[in-house]
């Protein structure tokens, strides 16, 4: 191929990737939010005082979702699994976080602001707040869940 070709191919792919993502990001707008500006709701399914704020995408549907959880002070979340990959950075206070299928708060580690966890899907988990809440974001592609290894530690349990 001639190198005039090769220009010209290369070209023409480099604007038809262009266009491709000119067309992706026409359907979307920008989301931008402060921290006053989040709007906080319940988030039953973690815990009782833990508030969820969704700030893009709708948590039960295949598309990115990015939320940010408020978890009060000496809050426990038992053992559990995402059917999506989560990512979680702490925003704010100190998090406690393990894996395993059963609940040892000695073995959770203390991660604080702008630390970064990666969850694979299915990976047993359980995490807790001691003496201060603390706020993280987390993101990934939906749909969003929680399952409980353990019934009886699912806060939406009407044994509880």
């Amino acid at each position: 191929m001639s190198a005039h070709k090769a220009v010209a191919v290369s070209l023409a792919l480099f604007g038809a990737a262009f266009l491709a993502s000119a067309a992706l990001a026409e359907g979307t707008g920008l989301i931008a939010a402060t921290p006053a500006e989040l709007k906080w709701t319940p988030a039953p399914s973690v815990g009782p005082g833990v508030m969820i704020s969704v700030i893009e995408g709708d948590l039960k549907k295949p598309e990115p979702f990015t939320m940010r959880l408020m978890l009060p002070a000496n809050t426990k979340i038992g053992v559990h699994t995402h059917p999506v990959t989560e990512r979680v950075t702490v925003i704010s206070g100190t998090f406690y976080f393990a894996t395993g299928d059963t609940f040892d708060a000695a073995k959770a580690k203390a991660y604080h602001p702008g630390d970064t966890l990666i969850i694979p899907v299915g990976m047993p988990m359980y995490a807790a707040t001691q003496k201060q809440e603390a706020v993280l974001q987390l993101h990934g592609t939906g749909p969003w869940g929680i399952t409980y290894l353990n019934p009886a530690d699912d806060p939406r349990s009407s044994k509880k």
